[in-house]
């Protein structure tokens, strides 16, 4: 039952103070989608709307909503222990969700720093690139790389190296020495994909030319979405990771990977860097790494990048960066819960398995109206629409604002629309997204 408190005739009223991010504040509170409740694969609205969760939240909720193990676990956590420093000292927990992690990642990818978001992440981990060079004796290594239409979370440095133009419009000058690669969607070639695009490792080949410009010597590191999520969906084209690693090995540069989404599971293993077998120097971890349910990020670097800096005095701090919450005791327990249910409900096999159907309930959209493009790769999807007409809403916003009112949660953007639904998702559950949406495009003729 909808709580008295948030009727629709005081929601107006009760939202003014609370300054909304990456929303149309005023739209928005002039007709108010306010969630109440969650469990498993649904949300619960303020007017009692039970909501179908395409989204996974914004991309984290891999577990699904309101899991008891990961709440018996944050519960008995916040009466033990509620916070510890973590510089100087520590609590065991946090040793524990490292370790997981460590026998998690691939190959050397063993030694972990905790943030608390994506966007902490980002920051660091090109912090530890920078400094990772000037402790060899090649300060000179100061220029960054990311590429177009990336998304490397909203702090400074993750804008910089970003890629989404409105997103760094408003702040003007942003970090020197940065430059970017191409992004990887061409509808020309690759409309309809599914998986990888057969068209687009060449794009890789630009770096080569950014290193023409400005010499090897001048360049930390690169840093690129495996697959670019919030850009809309953008699978890597086939050998397209596996050259930008043969490129930075070439040069000495530091492949940086922002698994931030596809960590996890998403792509149906634990991370994209072992989906497509190609392994970073450096990677940035968030949202999965709790199932969303305690703000958590990490960064995970190869064990030379931890050595270089381990090679001055043992009194000395090594890397002078750090946040009041890393490693914090209710995010500490909510990992290590979220991980026992990886691993005892099979999530990620859940995620590989269930792979093609998803991918043959998202295609089986490609001929309704004003569909363009329609992508996938693991358990996340995105479909292009037609421009917007004169005066018409983008195709993107429309269809989440009537898939909404059809009890099923997707993302617009634009003219795109973006799905990414937890993890413990069955057939059924796919078949009611599918279903929703093409009852949704069939209204755009």
């Amino acid at each position: 039952m909808a709580d008295a408190s948030l009727s629709t005739t005081s929601l107006p009223n009760d939202l003014e103070s609370y300054w909304m991010p990456m929303t149309p504040n005023r739209q928005f509170k002039a007709d108010p989608r306010i969630l109440v409740s969650a469990k498993d694969m649904h949300y619960t609205t303020h007017d009692g709307r039970r909501l179908l969760d395409g989204t996974a939240g914004m991309w984290c909720v891999n577990a699904g909503h309101c899991r008891e193990p990961i709440i018996q676990a944050i519960s008995a956590r916040a009466g033990e222990l509620d916070y510890a420093p973590a510089f100087n000292m520590s609590a065991p927990f946090a040793f524990e969700v490292a370790s997981r992690i460590a026998a998690l990642t691939p190959a050397d990818l063993d030694r972990v720093f905790f943030t608390n978001s994506g966007s902490e992440s980002a920051d660091t981990a090109l912090k530890i690139a920078l400094g990772y060079h000037r402790l060899r004796g090649e300060g000179s290594r100061q220029r960054l790389i990311g590429r177009q239409q990336g998304y490397h979370g909203v702090n400074f440095g993750g804008l910089s190296v970003g890629g989404i133009a409105a997103n760094r419009k408003m702040v003007g000058p942003l970090l020197p020495g940065v430059d970017h690669l191409p992004h990887t969607l061409n509808i020309e070639k690759n409309a309809f994909s599914r998986g990888q695009p057969q068209w687009g490792a060449e794009l890789a080949d630009e770096l080569e030319r950014i290193v023409a410009i400005n010499d090897a010597s001048t360049i930390a590191a690169v840093i690129v979405e495996p697959m670019s999520g919030s850009a809309g969906v953008l699978p890597p084209p086939k050998g397209y990771l596996e050259r930008l690693r043969e490129i930075c090995d070439k040069y000495g540069i530091l492949l940086i990977f922002d698994e931030v989404i596809t960590g996890f599971g998403r792509l149906g293993a634990a991370f994209a860097a072992e989906k497509f077998g190609v392994i970073p120097d450096i990677m940035t971890l968030a949202k999965g790494i709790t199932s969303g349910t305690v703000p958590m990020g990490a960064v995970v670097v190869r064990e030379g990048i931890y050595q270089t800096f381990m090679s001055g005095p043992e009194d000395a701090i090594e890397f002078c960066h750090g946040y009041t919450y890393s490693g914090h005791p209710l995010a500490c327990a909510a990992a290590i819960a979220t991980f026992d249910l990886y691993r005892d409900e099979g999530v990620f096999e859940n995620a590989a398995e269930l792979a093609p159907y998803w991918e043959e309930a998202l295609h089986s959209l490609k001929d309704l109206p004003r569909v363009v493009d329609i992508r996938n790769i693991g358990i996340v999807g995105a479909m292009d629409f037609e421009p917007a007409r004169n005066g018409e809403e983008p195709l993107g916003t429309r269809a989440f604002l009537e898939a909404y009112e059809r009890g099923v949660l997707i993302r617009g953007k634009g003219d795109t629309i973006l799905l990414s639904p937890p993890l413990i998702i069955d057939k059924s559950q796919i078949d009611e997204i599918a279903g929703a949406l093409e009852d949704v495009i069939k209204g755009f003729d």
